[in-house]
């Protein structure tokens, strides 16, 4: 089957990068299922994976961590899908990626694709909608449907302060705390087509990350917030982001802080730090790993009753080598809006 692989960690602008390569069809065993890919999407994790992680021995490495396709086989102990379903999934850091014409999964990570949805509109999202729907739902303790009415008494409306709003996590991560939560939701952009496409999204408010925080809530008459989702460049803007918020208030985040963060800034107003990282249940094999399938289904739900929409920004064409070169370099400029998909071989 065709594949785009690498060897060695190097830069994207190095003719072996990425490699169109030819490798065997995997067979479905156990509770895996075997997928036709149709089309993919590229992550900032592809781009970080491919610097840091090289291939074991003589064998590429793959990467891509989200896909939809269709079944062609699956194993004996599958319980969820049959040849013909049509699916999406962001796959598991582990193993080998989306980018070939045939992937092994794990059934209980896979979920319905969104009937609405063509191919490549769907591709743009399953990694960045379950970071999304695990960072509210599962790590900050959100309840889906929540309203006024639900709150504690004498407790304070949520306001959610979303640091990096317009990239992939951010796109979901808005529509979902605003259609989802009673809480104000303030996401942050730098550029007018970033802060018009959060707008879109449904963000009560837009504020600069490049200009203090503070002092434009204060202007918006916010004097704190309940939670902060950090989702890049945390190190950067964590002093702001404790004064921020109110005391007793939450903080979440993604990515990798440059040199540590000092949490004892989190203790005077005793702050909780929380982390997300969609691959844990894969990777681990928890107990609650089904939880991903039904948090696919449920997004796929919620997308074909119109409730959120797709992240797609740009397609990049046909699944091969030069294009995924194209597709991480856009990544690592840090300048996307939306997503960018591939789609078929």
């Amino acid at each position: 089957m065709k594949a785009v692989g690498y060897l060695k960690s190097l830069p994207i602008d190095q003719a072996d990068s990425l490699m169109d390569i030819e490798i065997e069809t995997p067979v479905a065993t156990g509770r895996d299922i075997l997928v036709k890919v149709a089309a993919v999407s590229v992550n900032p994790v592809d781009t970080k994976v491919r610097m840091r992680a090289e291939a074991e021995g003589d064998q590429h490495k793959i990467l891509g961590w989200d896909a939809v396709g269709e079944v062609v086989a699956v194993g004996e102990d599958t319980e969820l899908f049959k040849v013909g379903d049509q699916v999406w999934y962001a796959g598991d850091i582990t193993r080998q990626g989306s980018n070939s014409e045939f992937q092994l999964v794990d059934e209980r990570i896979v979920g319905t694709k969104p009937s609405s949805l063509s191919n490549e509109e769907a591709a743009a999202m399953p990694l960045t909608a379950i970071t999304a729907y695990e960072l509210l739902f599962a790590r900050l303790d959100f309840t889906p449907g929540q309203t006024d009415a639900d709150a504690e008494a004498g407790s304070p409306k949520p306001t959610i302060l979303i640091m990096g709003a317009a990239g992939g996590v951010g796109s979901i991560l808005t529509q979902l705390a605003k259609k989802l939560t009673n809480a104000t939701v303030i996401g942050t952009a730098s550029r007018p087509e970033s802060e018009q496409w959060v707008r879109d999204l449904g963000a009560d408010h837009v504020i600069n990350h490049h200009q203090p925080l503070v002092a434009q809530l204060n202007d918006l008459g916010i004097i704190n917030v309940t939670h902060v989702i950090s989702l890049n460049h945390t190190e950067q803007h964590f002093p702001q982001l404790v004064e921020a918020l109110a005391p007793q208030g939450k903080l979440a985040l993604i990515d990798d802080p440059e040199n540590g963060l000092d949490i004892t800034l989190l203790k005077v107003k005793s702050l909780s730090l929380h982390w997300e990282l969609m691959y844990t249940r894969s990777m681990f094999n928890t107990w609650d790993m089904q939880k991903q399938h039904d948090l696919l289904n449920q997004i796929s739900q919620l997308i074909d009753d119109g409730v959120i929409k797709t992240t797609l920004g740009e397609n990049y064409g046909t699944i091969n080598a030069e294009n995924l070169k194209r597709a991480h370099a856009h990544i690592e400029t840090n300048q996307a809006v939306g997503k960018v998909v591939l789609e078929g071989f």
